[in-house]
């Protein structure tokens, strides 16, 4: 059974900074495509940034020049470096996936179950 597992949200202040990391455990074949999505209250879950293999990454446009998304292919994991956090940025973050366990399956999607980030005075 594949799981991901968030870490590294908390309460911070306007303009600071904060990491995220998820790790992808369990029997894995190969990852296409890992990425992070967030939700605030009240609003529909959206897409924050992803990588996937070979290629450039993306970001949505208010996030762009202010975070960073990489990946630890060797460890299944990914990162995303939150910089000149504003009151916006507030939301519960979700790791994203795309892999195979197995090399003859279709690749499936797996959620984390989220880290909160709160930016606040």
């Amino acid at each position: 059974q594949v799981q991901l597992v968030e870490s590294g949200g908390g309460l911070v202040q306007p303009g600071e900074s904060l990491r995220l990391s998820c790790a992808a455990s369990g029997h894995i074949f190969s990852v296409h495509v890992m990425g992070w999505y967030r939700q605030a209250p009240g609003k529909q879950r959206e897409l924050v940034a992803f990588k996937a293999d070979d290629a450039i990454a993306e970001y949505r446009e208010s996030v762009k020049g202010r975070f960073t998304i990489s990946r630890d292919n060797a460890e299944n994991t990914v990162y995303l470096q939150m910089n000149s956090l504003k009151p916006d940025d507030t939301a519960v973050y979700y790791c994203h996936a795309k892999l195979r366990s197995w090399p003859w399956e279709t690749p499936m999607e797996y959620w984390g179950k989220g880290t909160l980030v709160t930016v606040s005075s």
